[in-house]
């Protein structure tokens, strides 16, 4: 793959597509890379390409390919951010190869998916995306939904992270080594463009937490933020194994006093 900082600030959602169909050869990429995907979490997450046309699927925000893929999970504690992670790692492999995707949690036929995901009663299906060769010219509607989300803006980094506590905003310059990497933790896409990843910095440990808001929870779908924070998780990884930091991941609460809407997820401790 290219360099973690390109694929991530060139990188952006595709609903619209040009109509070709992936060629074979890409297929052949994607369907190798997706068998080797890993995760801190060591939860498997099992891909599927998908077929719109054979398998009557539909997705009205999308326009100009029938290829999808799905991913499923069993049923277990962190499966959201493990999927997050693993989904995200496919994602922008995808886009390395010129292939567009976009995270779809909701506007989609979420039964005629399941079905063709062959999904079981301890399995979910967080997220599906569709794959093809991006548009020269979004369609009006995509248009429309970027603009509705500012999918082109973030939140400022003094927003996002912390310095030892939630009382003390980190800025750039103190974070150091560990810049680029929260830079990319800071650019990942997120439900709707709510970003809801928090990080405090404590020495040589980054905390993850998530920062809650109502209606991104299912029975169907489960914890789609915690999905979002599994994208950060990846991110914040990729960049800091290409930045030369030695990381190691953990789950331990370290007791920072953070706000009822405020869940710790994870650590990583370089």
């Amino acid at each position: 793959m290219e360099h973690i900082e390109e694929l991530v600030k060139n990188r952006r959602s595709v609903r619209t597509f040009d109509g070709r169909e992936v060629n074979r050869e890409d297929i052949e990429k994607l369907s190798s890379f997706m068998e080797k995907i890993e995760n801190p979490y060591q939860i498997p997450v099992k891909f599927k390409m998908l077929d719109a046309k054979e398998q009557k699927l539909s997705c009205p925000v999308v326009s100009g390919t029938n290829i999808y893929v799905g991913a499923k999970v069993r049923r277990k504690p962190h499966i959201e951010e493990a999927f997050g992670y693993s989904f995200e790692m496919l994602v922008l492999y995808a886009w390395s190869l010129g292939i567009g995707t976009v995270w779809i949690g909701g506007t989609m036929d979420r039964a005629a998916f399941e079905r063709a995901m062959e999904l079981k009663e301890d399995e979910i299906m967080p997220c599906v995306s569709p794959l093809g060769y991006p548009a020269k010219k979004m369609a009006l509607k995509e248009n429309m939904m970027r603009k509705a989300v500012k999918a082109d803006s973030r939140l400022s980094f003094e927003t996002l992270f912390f310095d030892g506590s939630f009382d003390v905003p980190l800025s750039k310059e103190k974070a150091g080594k560990l810049a680029g990497p929260l830079e990319m933790v800071r650019w990942a896409p997120s439900a709707v463009n709510k970003q809801p990843w928090r990080v405090v910095v404590d020495k040589n440990a980054i905390h993850f937490y998530l920062k809650k808001n109502k209606g991104f929870a299912s029975e169907a779908a489960g914890n789609l933020q915690k999905v979002d924070l599994g994208i950060a998780l990846c991110h914040f990884a990729l960049a800091a194994k290409e930045s030369g930091l030695d990381s190691s991941f953990g789950i331990e609460d370290p007791g920072i006093a953070a706000g009822a809407d405020t869940e710790y997820i994870a650590t990583y401790q370089i």
